[in-house]
């Protein structure tokens, strides 16, 4: 009796043991694109983002390493809730361990939320609001590319600077358009600028007319857009219908990617001025990235999100190589890519930061005349480059409960 129960405990232990090391020997990931899929934002990420996450998983080299890695797509539709209902699925009956794109601020902060409660890992490259390293970080988030704070301390300030000390904001009404225009008057005000006023318009906008009307009857040397994408486009093109520009006031594209000035074509987009952290035509590095990422696109080179959601991933993957496996825990896999220095072709060096920030240069850049450009996509002339430890809010002013003050 007393050998048959020493023979169950021994064997129970062992089963017991080889559970565990297979648990801590898991070597299979499933990566979550949450985008866009079909509106407004499709084209900056979507579609293109998981074109971006399969490479990423390629290029990683995991897979020749024996790990099992697949990516699955789903359309958030700009609503959080759909969005939020999407990654309890992925979650508990897909088992996704990592989300990437969320472009939409909305989508992207009610994510980071649902992330922290599961503990998977959130690599948002798509949504701006500062909040998400800022009074809504977390520990199971990364911010990578660009935010609001980026995007006003770079266009914002420059315009300021060049004499746009007057300003009046198109503001899309949610949580991205506010948090733009917030920051962006933040710069202006900073840098001895005036906001005469603002209007708020709702997503996925169609007619600008009133809008416009009163950004033009106040007299602001700038008319801000805090929006994207179409909203950003038909803004533009009806201000032009309106003769704003030529009435003298400039228009700020606060932000905007590629694909919107392919939208508008350069004889509208010409002289825009805007900051992005990608374009495909910077370096040889870039370039060659996005040649082989529009042989399996549409033949379109990747917006500055597209890239962002492979850089993430490849780092991510770093991470979990470091690691010897997946832990399926997202704040060790967080804490891993913060401990670890970030290097990729289309980023180069960089760091994460404590509060889920990820740091990297930013560019201002003034769209070309169409005498100026040379062949398909050539639509940038770069102005600027703002220094990674300038780019973004510093550590010190950020309000971040991830960051300890001293």
């Amino acid at each position: 009796m007393k050998r048959s129960i020493a023979a169950v405990v021994v064997t129970t232990s062992l089963a017991l043991a080889g559970g565990a090391l297979a648990q801590t020997m898991d070597k299979t990931v499933r990566v979550g694109s949450l985008g866009d899929q079909s509106g407004l934002y499709q084209d900056i990420g979507g579609p293109g983002s998981t074109v971006a996450a399969q490479m990423a998983i390629e290029d990683s080299g995991l897979l020749k390493k024996g790990w099992k890695i697949d990516v699955i797509a789903a359309d958030h539709q700009n609503k959080p809730d759909v969005g939020v209902n999407i990654g309890k699925q992925w979650i508990d009956v897909e088992k996704v361990d990592v989300f990437v794109d969320l472009a939409s601020s909305g989508v992207g902060l009610a994510i980071a939320n649902l992330a922290k409660e599961k503990n998977v890992v959130n690599l948002n490259s798509g949504s701006a609001s500062s909040d998400l390293t800022g009074a809504q970080c977390s520990p199971n988030t990364v911010h990578w590319v660009y935010d609001t704070y980026m995007l006003a301390n770079g266009t914002g300030k420059a315009l300021v600077k060049s004499g746009g000390d007057t300003w009046f904001f198109l503001t899309a009404d949610y949580a991205f358009g506010q948090a733009l225009e917030r920051d962006t008057a933040a710069v202006v005000t900073a840098n001895g600028g005036k906001v005469l006023g603002s209007v708020k318009h709702p997503l996925n906008n169609a007619d600008f007319s009133s809008f416009l009307l009163q950004a033009q009857s106040s007299k602001a040397k700038i008319v801000g857009l805090a929006n994207a994408g179409g909203d950003t486009t038909n803004a533009i093109k009806q201000a032009a219908e309106f003769g704003i520009v030529a009435g003298g006031q400039k228009l700020a594209g606060m932000l905007m990617f590629l694909t919107d000035v392919n939208a508008l074509g350069l004889n509208v987009a010409q002289g825009l001025n805007f900051t992005e952290t990608f374009y495909w035509d910077l370096n040889d590095e870039t370039r060659a990235f996005s040649k082989r990422f529009m042989e399996r696109f549409k033949k379109n080179p990747p917006t500055m999100v597209q890239a962002g959601v492979y850089s993430s991933l490849i780092h991510y993957f770093k991470a979990l190589e470091a690691l010897g496996s997946n832990p399926h825990d997202g704040r060790a896999v967080v804490a891993k890519m913060k401990e670890l220095p970030t290097d990729d072709p289309l980023f180069g060096k960089g760091s994460i930061r404590v509060d889920g920030r990820k740091i990297h240069p930013a560019y201002l850049f003034e769209v070309k005349k169409p005498s100026e450009s040379k062949y398909p996509w050539d639509y940038y002339r770069l102005v600027a480059t703002i220094p990674a430890d300038e780019a973004f809010l510093p550590l010190e002013k950020s309000v971040c409960p991830l960051v300890k003050k001293t």
